[in-house]
């Protein structure tokens, strides 16, 4: 049975002791969510490491559940944001540079440990086993992405956007930036050499790489 994360979170609370509180739980069960997935995770667990009560999660969200959509809407808010500058890096420019700049933002944005990277690692966990909050990522987070990447790749294929060798660019382009994205282990990393990982390198081979492979399909139609 698939568990509903939609109906379950409680408005937070407005003392300034309580948000403190909410937040420390979300921080804390965004970690453990996204490291051990939401049904290996306690109540329990995620109280301790927040170091709260045992009855705040029911308290502030209504149950684990509820948790879980914060924490969902949450990386949510980080991944709009993520969007909104990788596109607005190429306000103005042409096609092949707003791609060039939308790379540039989203490959660093998510590169690495950051403090958000439990994200990634949440959203990947959302794909192998998908929760109906899978519906308000796509929603808000993937399909607006997908939509800006199909109209300035299909202007520059001059194709409509919602061609089918224009989508299959798109899904090109964003699986070389999540890989890009990933760390490397250092056993495979000594074998791309120095410039394996680099991020100017690693950027400026996606666009390359991305666009010459979007004239060469357009111009084999």
């Amino acid at each position: 049975m698939t568990t509903s994360f939609v109906a379950t979170m409680r408005p937070p609370k407005t003392s300034a002791s309580s948000a403190d509180t909410r937040q420390r739980l979300i921080d804390a069960a965004a970690t453990l969510f996204a490291n051990k997935g939401f049904e290996h995770v306690t109540v329990r667990e995620i109280c301790k490491a927040s170091n709260a009560n045992v009855a705040a999660v029911n308290y502030h969200f209504g149950d684990k559940a509820g948790l879980y959509r914060a924490v969902v809407m949450r990386a949510i808010d980080v991944m709009r944001e993520t969007n909104e500058l990788s596109q607005r890096a190429g306000d103005g420019l042409s096609p092949e540079d707003q791609i060039r700049g939308f790379v540039r933002v989203f490959v660093g944005r998510i590169m690495g440990e950051s403090p958000t990277s439990w994200i990634h690692r949440l959203m990947a966990r959302e794909m192998e086993r998908p929760t109906d909050v899978l519906d308000l990522v796509m929603q808000q987070v993937l399909k607006p992405r997908i939509d800006y990447l199909c109209i300035v790749i299909g202007a520059i294929m001059r194709l409509k956007p919602d061609d089918p060798r224009v989508m299959r660019c798109v899904t090109s382009l964003q699986v070389q930036c999540l890989v890009a994205a990933r760390p490397i282990p250092k056993p495979i990393a000594k074998s791309f050499g120095p410039l394996g990982h680099d991020i100017e390198s690693m950027v400026e081979h996606i666009v390359e790489f991305s666009l010459g492979g979007m004239k060469a399909v357009a111009a084999a139609q």
